[in-house]
């Protein structure tokens, strides 16, 4: 059958140009008799790469002067504590997060190691489905930083609004909704998110930080850990995951020939709307997300029938339709459809459901 469509949540789905293009370049890059993978990270060639791969990244998403990209290792999940460790001035102080999701609350647990985490909201009580009114926070007026998980990979919720939290510094992980639709950056002081789902493959981390936010950590702070060593490098202080870092060059050059962020969020809606319209359309299938948050990039959706979900599975592999199955957590199926993923992937989906819903119903 060939590619398949693969509705992983990630490692998810890489443009097919992007992957014949790395293919073609993989044993000798651009004349130069290197692979991407063995170049000195200190080299021109690799720099030359580098260099282009932020001037690009700025580009497409509009990026102010004042705000330094740093191309990291660790996953979001190590921002959980380096957001605390660079943004307090000292271990205990207040910040504030909501909890909408697996994710806020793996950042809550891990921020609360260094600050006085203040939860201003949760929708766990609803199992994650909503966001909390906004007018219902409770915010701590002396908060060092707000944090927000934009999109939850795992529960399907999206804020389809920026908070509005005055001066106190906004941070946001934003591994599954950045690049999907135009941004703007000024209204965040720290934006980072990992880059297996819409920059790449596994092992980049990209973040986004206002400059003046850039100081010393927190007393016994890693070098490692410390943004201002990243910084004062330009994300060089070790080797960093070069060919991962190449490879997110290329989704970048990628995006601009499609059309950039604006030309991705028409795609991206439309994606997410037809997938949408299918299980509104149905009594056999039913999303858990409330509508006015659901996700553009993770679908999940349940059978009427839970006892089908592994046939369900099965024919949709069969026909060439991957990674299906929900988290364990919310069970069910989860369609992951970021920028990688083809209207006809979408479109292959809703026909497959379709199907399958008029021989089980």
């Amino acid at each position: 059958m060939g590619r398949k469509y693969n509705f992983s949540a990630g490692p998810a789905m890489v443009p097919l140009e992007v992957l014949e293009r790395a293919q073609k370049e993989m044993s000798d890059w651009n004349g130069s008799g290197m692979s991407v993978m063995e170049m000195s990270h200190r080299g021109r060639e690799y720099m030359s790469i580098a260099q282009k791969a932020e001037a690009d990244l700025r580009e497409i998403l509009s990026i102010p002067d004042n705000y330094k990209v740093l191309f990291l290792q660790g996953g979001a999940s190590s921002q959980f504590s380096m957001v605390p460790m660079n943004l307090l001035s000292q271990a205990g102080e207040a910040v504030d997060y909501v909890n909408t999701g697996a994710w806020s609350k793996k950042a809550i647990a891990e921020a609360a190691h260094y600050a006085d985490v203040n939860v201003v909201a949760s929708s766990e009580e609803s199992n994650f489905s909503d966001i909390p009114a906004f007018d219902s926070w409770k915010r701590n007026p002396d908060a060092k930083y707000f944090h927000y998980t934009p999109n939850e990979t795992i529960g399907g919720v999206e804020f389809h609004w920026i908070p509005e939290v005055g001066d106190v510094p906004l941070v946001a992980d934003m591994s599954s909704t950045i690049l999907s639709r135009p941004l703007d950056v000024s209204k965040f002081a720290v934006i980072y998110a990992g880059a297996q789902k819409n920059m790449g493959p596994a092992g980049l981390t990209l973040v986004i930080i206002r400059e003046d936010l850039i100081a010393e950590p927190i007393a016994g702070t890693p070098a490692m850990f410390s943004y201002a060593t990243h910084a004062k490098n330009d994300s060089m202080y070790n080797t960093p995951p070069t060919y991962a870092w190449y490879l997110a060059g290329l989704v970048f050059q990628w995006i601009k020939e499609k059309g950039g962020l604006s030309a991705m969020a028409k795609i991206n809606q439309r994606k997410a709307q037809k997938l949408y319209d299918a299980i509104e359309a149905s009594n056999f299938y039913s999303s858990p997300v409330a509508p006015s948050c659901r996700s553009w990039m993770n679908v999940p959706f349940t059978l009427a029938n839970p006892d089908l979900d592994g046939d369900f599975l099965a024919q949709a592999a069969q026909q060439g339709l991957l990674n299906l199955k929900g988290h364990r957590s919310v069970g069910g199926m989860r369609a992951s459809i970021y920028n990688a993923m083809p209207e006809a992937g979408v479109d292959a989906l809703v026909s497959f459901m379709q199907e399958f819903e008029k021989e089980n119903a």
